[in-house]
């Protein structure tokens, strides 16, 4: 029998990615990536983030708003695989889940007090889409919460950059200063499809204000537009 529990959406968190495409894969890879998690009126009290400050890091339970009126499926075919061979969904972290419940551990660099809305949590190495609803944040524990010795089956993947990025510097120059480095490692980590390695397609995503499209021969990406 399925029992049905109440969620309450504390929070959302607001990143550079207004759309799926171009996200990585896990969180903290790419770490320069800055985002801001900002809670609901009724989460805002000061009291509720006592001691927050003394973490490195926090865990952000999420929903994947994106999926939500979607079915769960029991097989999904994880990227990593190529899209082509099914897994179990628990083996997984697609989103199509009995619930869509999304789990990131985040940088923690600032906690804003001053600013309209606050308190405000600013993150780094979100993979979270903009406007994504927060479930609960809670703090990462060092002694718990890391495991040297654990295996990663078959979705094995070092956070070292996948491709070489060829970026005109004309190109460049349109993004803004502090989000260049971000982009270029989101770039790096190739936000291509795994299953999709056409030399002569031309892909886009939406980043921070811009459209950034580029193509993909053997190892190297080539930004071919930004506008």
């Amino acid at each position: 029998m399925d029992t049905e529990l109440k969620m309450r959406v504390i929070a959302h968190i607001h990143s550079d990615f207004p759309e799926k495409f171009g996200i990585p894969r896990q969180s903290g890879i790419v770490d320069e990536l800055q985002a801001t998690v900002v809670f609901e009126p009724k989460y805002r009290n000061p009291d509720a983030f006592r001691g927050l400050e003394g973490f490195s890091h926090l865990w952000l339970l999420w929903q994947f708003s994106e999926c939500a009126d979607k079915d769960w499926s029991p097989t999904v075919r994880p990227p990593r695989l190529g899209g082509n061979t099914r897994m179990g969904v628990f083996a997984t972290r697609s989103p199509f889940r009995p619930n869509h419940i999304g789990l990131s551990c985040v940088r923690l660099l600032k906690m804003d007090f001053e600013s309209e809305n606050a308190p405000i949590l600013l993150v780094a190495g979100a993979d979270l889409m903009d406007g994504t609803p927060i479930l609960d944040v809670k703090p990462y524990l060092p002694y718990a919460d890391s495991v040297p010795n654990a295996t990663g089956g078959f979705a094995l993947q070092s956070k070292d950059d996948i491709l070489k990025v060829e970026f005109p510097e004309n190109l460049l120059l349109k993004i803004p200063e502090e989000k260049r480095t971000a982009l270029l490692r989101v770039l790096a980590q190739d936000p291509r499809p795994a299953y999709q390695a056409d030399s002569e397609r031309v892909y886009g995503f939406s980043f921070a204000g811009f459209t950034v499209r580029f193509t993909v021969a053997g190892e190297i990406l080539t930004v071919t537009e930004v506008e």
